[in-house]
């Protein structure tokens, strides 16, 4: 039976909107619980989704939650959280990270830079020494920590965040990873870099997975993983439009292709879902608004699919179907 990854990449409250849209499609029309996924992957809004599929939250449940319809009599926890209280964020606006102060590197960075050049990423390190947000992600995550349970999940859950003293990627939850608790894990994957403060875990401090990648799928080679499943809701074709955001997404979608050619030649089978132009038009710029979360939804719904309904794709997503658990 084929081993199934499945890969949830970035992209604030927006990006979860876009995730539970895409799998409510899969699970509904094409079979594909993301819960019986071996291996799931999450970078900084991948990892609340993530996290929800490992505690038994089903993608139609998801996606219900998002636009607030009501729930399946597997709701709970869903419900749960929609009790808790969760803080107003402010706008968030890429541009303005650019006006944050730098701090200088330290001798962790710099020695890095040196001794591993070809791992190191000059731009998740210049993130990584953003000057700290004003926002508490750990406290907008209230409600994930009042449903953690003791210990990890017992399916691997693999969630992505960068140290901030070196800016390495960090794989909480893979074998030989920093031990965390999960609310703490999944606040340092979501701390974005001049919006959140960094998150603490043991001594040292951790921003955003998503400043070394926003999906970080090329993790998933070696563990013997037949097919992945990707979706990457900063991702995806931007034609020539000018803007930070559009060149974020770029980037974005080039680190994407990178990670997929890996896996790939590796032997894995992947099939990857990125927001077009309609998607992207609906997700508007500012991936922590909570306006048109229905509209996302109910655009990734359909485009996903569609692109699902295509014989190569539906070819490998019934082989996950029936592979994945």
């Amino acid at each position: 039976m084929a081993r199934v990854g499945l890969v949830l990449g970035g992209g604030g409250v927006v990006g979860q909107a876009y995730h539970s849209g895409v799998l409510a499609v899969l699970q509904h029309d094409f079979g594909f619980d993301a819960r019986d996924a071996d291996v799931v992957v999450g970078t900084s809004a991948g990892s609340i989704t993530g996290s929800l599929l490992r505690l038994g939250v089903s993608a139609e449940d998801l996606a219900a939650w998002t636009v607030k319809a009501p729930l399946s009599g597997d709701g709970d926890v869903l419900r749960q959280m929609t009790e808790a209280r969760v803080p107003e964020l402010a706008p968030f606006r890429p541009w303005t990270l650019l006006r944050r102060p730098l701090r200088l590197p330290g001798p962790h960075m710099v020695a890095r830079a040196l001794t591993r050049p070809m791992q190191f990423r000059p731009m998740a390190a210049g993130m990584a020494l953003i000057a700290p947000g004003r926002h508490d992600v750990v406290e907008q995550l209230a409600a994930l920590r009042e449903l953690e349970q003791p210990g990890w999940p017992e399916r691997d859950l693999w969630i992505c965040a960068v140290r901030r003293r070196d800016g390495r990627r960090v794989v909480f939850g893979r074998p030989g990873a920093p031990e965390a608790p999960l609310h703490l894990a999944i606040g340092a994957s979501c701390a974005v870099p001049g919006y959140f403060t960094p998150v603490r875990i043991g001594r040292h401090g951790y921003v955003d997975g998503g400043v070394h990648s926003p999906t970080n799928a090329a993790v998933l080679r070696g563990p013997g993983i037949d097919v992945v499943v990707v979706i990457a809701p900063m991702s995806g074709p931007t034609g020539w439009r000018p803007g930070i955001f559009t060149a974020a997404r770029r980037h974005s979608e080039r680190l994407l292709q990178r990670e997929v050619r890996a896996l790939r030649a590796e032997g894995i089978r992947t099939v990857v879902f990125t927001p077009g132009a309609e998607e992207q038009l609906v997700m508007g710029n500012d991936m922590m608004s909570r306006s048109r979360l229905d509209d996302v939804v109910a655009q990734a719904f359909l485009a996903a699919g569609a692109h699902a309904a295509t014989p190569e794709v539906a070819e490998l997503l019934q082989e996950a179907s029936g592979g994945a658990g």
